[in-house]
């Protein structure tokens, strides 16, 4: 990705903040920016096209389901640990 504009070139640091975007861990504010980014640069749409493809094969994918005994012992050890912390 290298014909950036707006908010500079596109580097690993941006393709880092398109997965943040993704997954909804951004600020409104920085929404706002990638959503705008997205607009006028085709290279890093793509990437985002590729991502959300990538997703959703996953989500279609995987539709096994933890046993409620390794969930239960997974909870255990997740509430031991904070005791002892």
């Amino acid at each position: 990705m290298s014909d950036c504009q707006g908010l500079g070139d596109c580097d690993d640091s941006r393709l880092h903040r398109l997965y943040e975007y993704l997954d909804g861990a951004l600020p409104a504010h920085e929404v706002a920016e990638i959503r705008d980014h997205l607009e006028s640069c085709p290279e890093c749409l793509g990437e985002h096209d590729l991502e959300c493809m990538i997703r959703s094969a996953m989500k279609r994918s995987c539709h096994e389901q933890a046993p409620a005994a390794l969930k239960d012992s997974i909870l255990s050890k997740i509430h031991s640990l904070r005791a002892e912390a």
